[in-house]
């Protein structure tokens, strides 16, 4: 059992890893609701590795490192866990006014390697470098740092549970993420450690790309502040995804690749 989940981890750090075209395997969490009014609301999500967005048919995504923020910033623990073969579940009581946040926060590190002329890889965490063999040659390390979230309102939206952690690339609400319309402008600061993260590719597609001929992925970048800004010019569920490569990894001579993505629902006018 043990190998079969360390398996099922390497597969979705190689999907996450993987560039973000349109035969990649994309990680994604999908609400049932993102927006709910009255008492006793509760929210069930879906969490998947797959090529057509919102789709079951490749990878579950683990739920080990699952973390859900209520509006007051409180952890909460998930109800109905589950994993199973396409997609992993669970439920959420939103026993409070406010916006929640859910995410799955995943860091790791990922190694190549020369030996005895063959190639090899290697994955595991920063304590577990030196199984990586002292006469390797050739060694390229990569620090994996991965956020997919989601935010869910009940009532109305708060800011509390929105506020960053400063670790890795994550995403400030200038506009409400519960708060989407179609026909508008939604601005989104995206930080890398805390700080503004400049220039920084972000790609929008909408889901369903399973019943279309085109991806129609729109392809934009982030200011100098950090912020992106999104025109919806449809109702729907919208998969948010940005990437960014540098040199600031925990581990020396190591290159740090830090992903956000969240998946977003946009109301009709």
């Amino acid at each position: 059992m043990k190998l079969k989940s360390r398996f099922a981890a390497y597969l979705m750090f190689a999907a996450i890893a993987l560039p973000m075209s349109a035969e990649a395997h994309r990680a994604w969490l999908y609400p049932s609701a993102t927006v709910l009014s009255g008492k006793d609301n509760w929210v069930t999500v879906d969490a998947a590795i797959s090529n057509d967005l919102f789709y079951f048919e490749h990878n579950p995504m683990r739920l080990d490192n699952l973390k859900i923020f209520a509006p007051d910033g409180t952890s909460v623990a998930p109800q109905n866990a589950n994993t199973g073969k396409y997609r992993s579940t669970f439920d959420v009581q939103l026993t409070q006014p406010g916006t929640y946040k859910m995410a799955v926060v995943n860091e790791g590190l990922f190694a190549q390697y020369q030996l005895n002329g063959e190639r090899k890889r290697w994955r595991g965490t920063k304590e577990r470098l030196s199984e990586i063999p002292s006469a390797a040659t050739d060694v390229k390390v990569t620090q994996s740092q991965s956020r997919v979230e989601i935010f869910v309102t009940s009532g109305k939206p708060s800011e509390k549970a929105l506020e960053p952690t400063k670790q890795g690339l994550e995403l400030v609400a200038v506009t409400h993420p519960n708060n989407l319309v179609s026909g508008e402008t939604a601005k989104f600061k995206l930080l890398l450690d805390g700080e503004p993260a400049k220039g920084v590719e972000v790609a929008v597609i909408q889901g369903g790309i399973r019943y279309r001929d085109k991806l129609n992925e729109v392809n934009l970048k982030t200011d100098d502040e950090g912020i992106v800004t999104v025109k919806w010019t449809a109702p729907g569920m919208y998969w948010v995804n940005a990437t960014v490569r540098d040199q600031k990894a925990t581990v020396p001579n190591a290159e740090r690749r830090a992903s956000y993505t969240t998946t977003v629902e946009v109301l009709p006018e």
